[in-house]
């Protein structure tokens, strides 16, 4: 049986997770760099570094790097990517999605896909977005859906279906290729070696991963289909300069969100649940997120939510945090004057927020790269799910228009693949 590393835990590797778990390939492991639940900074975290560094003095220094890093459960964990759910330092039942906002179907498009949101709304992980959103513009024929639960609940709900070992804190640095496997390195912790390794982060990210991989093996999602045959006949993709260059010509809109929490009982007067805004140099996008995901609650104090235009997001990239989040909070209190002082405030910066040049075929928000060696099965699985499920993106809609699809700001629809 083959080992699978999925490199990402946001909605693109969670899903890839799921599908593959009916492939019957293997174990399936999913590493994401972020921090997951009891992660560096929390109660949990550090009593997990030090049962490690208690372990290590009898089992060696090796298991500790690994140990320390092993996720415990999904529940309250930082998976999701862009698909991210945040909660109030003081407060973890008080929480606000800082990435996508609601989720988009275009019935005409969906085709075979809309049973992914048939399940997920089965499940109650999607419902109808009934808030009142002002400035949004509706397309005919399509339906937006908010989680109640909170989206990144989205994502859980994929790994938690894959079956698959979840660890954070893995920051994958290599990939090579060794004695006919993908040897993977990470910044903690000693390398290891798959049978098949699917890259789910932005292109950006992609290229700069060392090793063979920036050479010639990787194989992107937007040209994937047609090189399903190539990749029968000689079990490694081999990436030409052209796709090379489709890829680094990939490029991404940044932004800054900002979170904002509220103790209970506090009360938000204002006529509607979220808002565009058209004329300011800093917001783009204002959701008093409770509110809109509607589970208000006297019990739950309230969240806000604040998007900055792209422009702003650009021109600030590399500034102090700090001064972003006072610069935004100046610029809210304009907006809304009456809004209520928080308790905690957390300032998001999305480097990769939006794709607006989607280099060549690769024409989404993450390239998806797949690196197998010596398994026909799994070429033989991905072709016929391929036909059924891909990825999509749509870059005909308004960057103007952010928060619309799950995992980006602005352009597509909810890509699942396989």
């Amino acid at each position: 049986m083959a080992r699978v590393l999925v490199v990402g835990a946001g909605l693109t590797g969670g899903a890839c997770a799921a599908l593959l778990r009916g492939a019957a390939l293997g174990r399936i492991a999913v590493w994401e760099k972020a921090r997951g639940a009891g992660g560096p900074g929390t109660r949990r975290g550090a009593a997990r570094r030090g049962a490690a560094r208690r372990g290590a003095a009898r089992r060696g220094a090796a298991r500790r790097l690994v140990s320390s890093r092993l996720v415990s459960s999904l529940t309250g964990c930082r998976a999701g990517g862009r698909m991210s759910t945040s909660r109030s330092a003081q407060d973890a039942a008080c929480t606000a999605d800082l990435g996508a906002q609601y989720v988009t179907l275009e019935t005409a498009r969906a085709g075979s896909r809309r049973s992914f949101y048939e399940e997920l709304l089965s499940h109650g992980i999607l419902k109808p977005l009934t808030a009142p959103i002002e400035g949004m513009v509706v397309k005919e024929g399509s339906c937006n859906y908010v989680a109640p639960q909170g989206i990144s609940s989205v994502v859980k709900y994929y790994l938690k279906q894959s079956g698959a070992d979840v660890f954070y804190e893995q920051h994958v640095t290599h990939v090579s290729l060794r004695d006919g496997k993908w040897e993977v390195f990470r910044k903690m912790g000693p390398p290891e070696q798959f049978d098949i390794v699917i890259l789910t982060m932005p292109v950006p990210q992609i290229l700069q991963l060392q090793g063979d991989i920036v050479n010639n093996e990787m194989l992107p999602a937007g040209v994937l289909g047609p090189m399903v045959a190539k990749l029968r006949c000689s079990n490694v993709i081999l990436i030409n300069e052209s796709q090379k260059q489709q890829l680094e010509s990939a490029s991404y809109s940044s932004r800054y969100a900002l979170g904002l929490f509220y103790e209970a009982g506090t009360r938000i007067d204002v006529p509607w649940a979220a808002q565009y805004i058209t004329d300011n140099p800093c917001i783009r996008f204002i959701s008093i997120d409770n509110k809109k995901r509607n589970i208000e609650s006297p019990e739950i104090g309230p969240s806000v939510v604040v998007h900055t235009t792209v422009t702003f997001g650009s021109e600030h990239l590399d500034s102090d945090p700090a001064e972003v989040q006072r610069l935004i909070l100046s610029h809210l209190e304009r907006i809304v004057p009456s809004l209520p002082k928080p308790v905690s405030i957390k300032c998001q910066k999305w480097r990769y927020s939006q794709h607006t040049r989607a280099g060549g075929r690769v024409g989404c928000l993450k390239a998806v790269c797949m690196l197998a060696q010596q398994h026909e099965a799994w070429a033989a699985h991905h072709d016929s799910c391929y036909s059924e499920v891909h990825l999509t993106s749509h870059p005909g809609r308004s960057p103007c228009q952010p928060n619309r699809v799950a995992g980006s700001f602005g352009n597509g629809r909810l890509p699942f693949l396989c």
